[in-house]
Parts: C-alpha cells; structure tokens; sequence
C-alpha cells in the first residue's frame, strides 16, 4: 500500500459541496480522495515524472548511475551550424 497521510482542510461550504455532488455524480463513491490527489499531481507535474523514474528504477537492478561520454559518429561543428540557422532565418 502506498504512504498515504490522512489531511484536514478548512474549504467553503457550499464549494465543497457543489464538488462532491460533481465527483460523486461522475465517478461514484471512494472517488473522491482519488480526484483531489490527481488535481494536485496536476499542479505539480514534476511529482508524476518523479514517481514514475521511481517505478523504472524500482524495477530494474542493472541502472548504473555512471554517465560514460560518446563521441559523435559525425564531425560536427555547433558553431557552423547555429551561424547558418540564424542566417536562414535572417533571409526570411
């Protein structure tokens, strides 16, 4: 079972009222805690991302922590080529 935590909040009456009628209408009972939890993970987008690279690692023992430079299989050169997508967009 996930850590859950048990929360009190003070909220207007007739809001709160208005969105239980709303939720329950939708989605039946024992929705609730469920729609509050996914409206928060709404706002705070990096949780979801967060939570999610928890699963992968959870599940995969070989993940190496290490980053092992490449070197690129073509020559390139960064500067050649920001100067000619600025001059393209300059010939516009």
């Amino acid at each position: 079972m996930e850590d859950k935590v048990k929360i009190n909040i003070v909220i207007d009456r007739r809001l709160w009222e208005k969105f239980k009628k709303k939720i329950y209408g939708e989605g039946g009972l024992g929705s609730l805690g469920k729609t509050v939890e996914d409206a928060i993970e709404e706002e705070i987008p990096e949780l979801i991302v967060i939570r999610w690279l928890e699963e992968i690692l959870k599940s995969r023992r070989d993940v190496s922590s290490e980053i092992t430079p490449i070197e690129p299989r073509v020559a390139t050169d960064a500067g050649r080529s920001i100067r000619s997508m600025r001059d393209e967009r300059i010939d516009r």
